[in-house]
């Protein structure tokens, strides 16, 4: 069913390039695998889980039951042709969650003894599955859109979580192209934007070249995480300084105030926090 070479290639790159763990991809990969045996084979109701084996390329699958009693169940409805329109949960006088027993995913604490002796309210019990042989193209086809679905939440997660603090950070990266106005910036694990208006007017950028902006906003959107760069905002010039002059690190001096015009003129107005510190020579 599948290329074990190419799927521990995909892993590999996958954390190497982009950090995202190979435990988690294969994850990603088990709940794909389940999702498409459910919809060709599965009933309503049940809770469908896989294991893939990535050294045998095996996969098994299971079926998960809750362990309930009739405390946990509720009250079905006097007619039984007629359908509840909640077919969830409801809670009870004493806010305690009560459930409609469904035999694909619950099963009586008597019975579940059975199987197993010690078993208690609430355990989840494992139930194999019967393995197809025509698992077949289409849910293949399922596993692997959900694949890529899985690789670009992870993706997204992972880009949030090395850039979502980092607004108003001077970053480094190195251009990647120039489209429509915009500068596409390779910033490692994602690329960023740079508007045409975020740029600094009369700049020419060369594919490759390293280049420093700051990161304007890091929003979440449906295609992924954006990324807006500037070199144009005032902010980026109060970064800049930042870095090149220790005083403003220690907080020995501050920047009150910057007036841009970003490629033609700016000035800089800064306080001294020590007396015996020169701002103005400190800055030069």
């Amino acid at each position: 069913m599948f290329d074990l070479k190419v799927i521990n290639a995909v892993l590999t790159e996958m954390e190497e390039e982009r950090g995202i763990p190979r435990a988690k991809m294969i994850e990603a990969i088990e709940q794909s695998l389940a999702t498409a045996y459910k919809k060709e084979f599965g009933k309503r109701g049940q809770i469908v889980t896989a294991h893939f084996d990535l050294a045998t390329g095996n996969v098994n699958f299971n079926q998960i039951k809750i362990v309930v009693d009739e405390s946990m169940l509720r009250a079905e409805p006097k007619d039984e042709g007629l359908e509840s329109e909640d077919e969830g949960t409801e809670v009870d006088a004493d806010g305690i969650k009560k459930v409609r027993f469904d035999e694909e995913k619950h099963i009586m604490i008597d019975v579940a003894r059975m199987i197993k002796k010690d078993v208690i309210l609430g355990e989840e019990l494992i139930f194999p599955l019967e393995p197809k042989d025509d698992f077949g193209r289409i849910a293949a086809q399922t596993a692997k859109q959900v694949i890529v679905q899985k690789i670009r939440e992870a993706e997204k997660e992972s880009a949030l979580a090395e850039f979502g603090q980092k607004s108003g950070d001077i970053v480094v990266g190195h251009v990647q192209r120039f489209e429509r106005g915009n500068l596409y910036v390779d910033l490692g694990r994602v690329t960023a934007i740079m508007p045409y208006d975020e740029q600094i007017p009369g700049e020419r950028y060369k594919p490759g070249e390293r280049i420093r902006a700051i990161l304007l906003a890091v929003e979440e959107t449906s295609r992924g995480i954006f990324l807006k760069l500037s070199r144009s905002h005032p902010d980026f010039l109060a970064g800049l300084f930042a870095i090149e002059a220790p005083e403003l690190q220690t907080g020995a001096i501050e920047v009150k105030a910057v007036a841009r015009e970003a490629g033609a003129r700016s000035k800089i107005a800064v306080y001294a926090n020590e007396q015996h510190i020169d701002p103005v020579g400190s800055m030069v």
